[in-house]
C-alpha cells in the first residue's frame, strides 16, 4: 500500500519534527527558529504496518513574488499537487491564525485528501487550538505531539482506509523492481558487473562545494525538473536533500548539500548543522562531484572539500561550473588542469569536467566521468597480476635498507574494493618510508588504469619465526608412562 503524504503548514509548527518521527531518523534539520526547511525532503515512513513516502516541506507564507519565500511557497504548493495525501499542521498553542485559514482554503482546492493535525497539543495548552481547528472546515482535527509521539494511533486510523484505496497503484508499480538484483549481487568476486547500478541499488552521488557554486541548479538540470530551490542568493540549501531519478539510463540517487564555507566563518548554529548534514551525505555517497566556480576555482576551501572526499575514500569527479560565462576557454582549461595537478596531487588523474548547470552543456561528459570513476572505485585485480607487477616494480626500484637491513617485499594481494585496498606482506613494515609507498601507489594507478580513485596500501609484517617454536609440546600421557617420564 504505497502512497505519498506531504506535511504542510506555517513555519515552525513542527513539520520536520513529525517527519523525523515518521521516518524513524533525524533526517531533517530541526531548530527553534522558523523557516529552517527550504527544500522538499522525501523519506520512507513507517507507521505500524503502513509503509509510505513522506515529504517535508517549507513553511507556507503569504508571499507570491519571486523572493526566496515566494519560491519556497511555490515549491511547497507543487508538493501538495503531487502528493496523494496532505497533512496540514497548525500550532495548537497558538491556535488558528489568518494565514492558516488562507492555506486551508488553498489545500482544499489543490488536494482531494487533506488531514488536519494540531501539533504541540499535549496537555491543556493545546485544548484551545484543537477546538479552534474545527473552524477550518477540514473535518475532525487530530491532536498530535510530534516531539513526544502522541496521536500517532489516531493518524494511523485515518491513513489506513486511504492507503487501501491506493493498493491498486502499488500493485501496478511492483513490476518496476529489478527482481534479478539479489542474484547479481550474490557474489561480487564472481560477477564483475555486480556493482552496476540498478533500480533497487542506484548509483549514489553527492554534489558538494562552496556556497553559490550552482549545486542545486546542476541537480535540477540532471533530473530534468525544478525539484530543488535555486536562486542568486548564496546558501539557499540547508538540508542534504536526496533525489532518486534516472540519468541517461543510469538509476541514480543524487544528494544536494549545503555550501561549505571556512570553519572560522561559520558562527550560526544552523549553518553548522547544515554542513554536518552535507558531510554525512558524502559518507553515504559512492561518487562525490566537487563543484567549482570557474571564476574562483581551487580556493583553499575547495581544496579542503576535495581532500575530505578523498580521505573518506569516495570516488571523486571535479566539475567546473558556469563554463558558459568563460570567454577564453582553451587558455582557462589549460590553467585549470595545471592547478589541479599541482594543488591536488592526492587525486592525480581524477576527471576534470567543465559544465554549465544553467544550459546543460557538458552533462553527458560528466555522466561518463562519474560512471568511469565508479567502475574504477569497484575494480578488483587478481593476486597473480599484482605479484607479477610487484616483482617488476621491486626490480626497477628496490626498497631502501634503513640501518643496513633490506626491506623484503614478499607478496601482495587486494583485500577490498570501494575504494581499492591492498596489503603488501614485507619485513620491517614500520620502517617503510612514505616515498616508497607513494611509488607503489602511483605505479598501481598507472599500470592498472586507476586514475583519481583513493588507493589504500597497507604494509604488514610476516616474521620468519616458526609459529610452533615457542609453544610447549606436551607428550601424551600414555607415551609419558612408556618413556618413564614424570608429570
Amino acid at each position: 500500500m504505497s502512497f505519498t503524504l506531504a506535511i504542510v503548514g506555517r513555519p515552525n509548527v513542527g513539520k520536520s519534527t513529525l517527519f523525523n518521527r515518521l521516518v524513524g531518523k533525524r533526517l531533517a534539520l530541526v531548530d527553534d527558529q522558523p523557516g529552517v526547511t527550504r527544500d522538499l525532503r522525501e523519506g520512507d515512513a513507517r507507521l505500524i504496518d503502513l509503509r509510505f513516502t513522506v515529504i517535508d516541506t517549507a513553511g507556507l507564507e503569504e508571499v507570491t513574488d519571486d523572493s526566496l519565500q515566494g519560491r519556497m511557497r511555490r515549491l511547497t504548493e507543487r508538493a501538495v499537487e503531487m502528493a496523494d495525501v496532505c497533512l496540514f499542521l497548525i500550532d495548537g498553542r497558538v491556535g488558528v491564525t489568518p494565514s492558516d485559514e488562507v492555506f486551508a482554503d488553498i489545500l482544499r482546492r489543490k488536494n482531494a485528501h487533506v488531514i488536519l493535525g494540531v501539533n504541540k497539543a499535549e496537555g491543556r495548552a493545546g485544548d484551545g487550538g484543537a477546538i479552534e481547528a474545527w473552524s477550518l472546515g477540514l473535518g475532525e482535527p487530530i491532536r498530535l505531539s510530534a516531539e513526544h509521539g502522541e496521536g500517532m494511533d489516531d493518524l494511523y486510523h485515518i491513513l489506513r482506509p486511504i492507503a487501501e484505496g491506493f493498493a491498486e497503484r502499488a500493485a501496478a508499480d511492483a513490476p518496476v523492481v529489478d527482481v534479478d538484483v539479489p542474484e547479481e549481487e550474490a557474489d561480487l568476486e564472481a560477477d564483475p558487473e555486480a556493482h552496476k547500478p540498478t533500480v533497487k541499488h542506484p548509483l549514489q552521488i553527492a554534489v558538494i562545494g562552496r556556497p553559490n557554486a550552482g549545486k542545486s541548479t546542476l541537480i535540477n538540470k540532471i533530473i530534468g525538473e525544478d525539484r530543488l530551490l535555486t536562486g542568486p542568493e548564496a546558501g539557499i540549501t540547508r538540508d542534504a536533500i536526496s533525489v532518486r531519478s534516472e540519468w541517461h539510463g543510469t538509476p541514480i540517487r543524487i544528494f544536494d548539500t549545503a555550501g561549505m564555507r571556512k570553519k572560522a566563518r561559520i558562527s550560526d548554529k544552523l549553518e553548522k548543522l547544515s554542513v554536518a548534514d552535507g558531510l554525512r551525505a558524502v559518507r553515504f555517497a559512492e561518487v562525490v562531484v566537487v563543484l567549482l566556480d570557474v571564476e574562483i576555482p581551487f580556493e583553499q576551501q575547495d581544496l579542503r572539500i576535495a581532500d575530505f572526499a578523498e580521505t573518506e575514500g569516495r570516488a571523486v569527479v571535479v566539475a567546473v561550473n558556469k563554463w558558459d560565462l568563460e570567454g577564453e576557454k582553451q587558455e582557462k582549461l589549460a590553467e585549470l588542469k595545471e592547478m589541479f595537478e599541482r594543488l591536488l596531487p592526492q587525486l592525480r588523474g581524477a576527471p576534470l569536467v567543465t559544465v554549465s548547470a544553467k544550459t546543460g552543456r557538458g552533462l553527458d561528459r560528466l555522466h561518463a566521468a562519474i560512471l568511469r570513476a565508479h567502475d574504477i572505485w569497484n575494480r578488483r585485480i587478481t593476486t597473480a597480476r599484482l605479484n607479477t607487477w610487484l616483482g617488476a616494480m621491486v626490480e626497477a626500484h628496490p626498497p631502501p635498507a634503513p640501518g643496513g637491513r633490506r626491506i623484503k617485499l614478499r607478496y601482495m594481494t587486494q583485500v577490498k574494493t570501494r575504494p581499492p585496498g591492498f596489503v603488501v606482506m614485507c619485513s620491517h613494515p614500520d620502517e617503510m618510508p612514505d616515498s616508497y609507498r607513494r611509488y607503489l601507489v602511483n605505479g598501481l594507478r598507472d599500470h592498472f588504469d586507476m586514475p583519481g580513485t583513493p588507493i589504500r596500501l597497507t604494509m604488514r609484517g610476516q616474521g620468519d619465526k616458526n609459529p610452533f617454536k615457542e609453544r610447549k609440546f606436551r607428550t601424551p600421557s600414555r607415551l609419558r608412562k612408556h618413556l618413564g617420564k614424570k608429570d
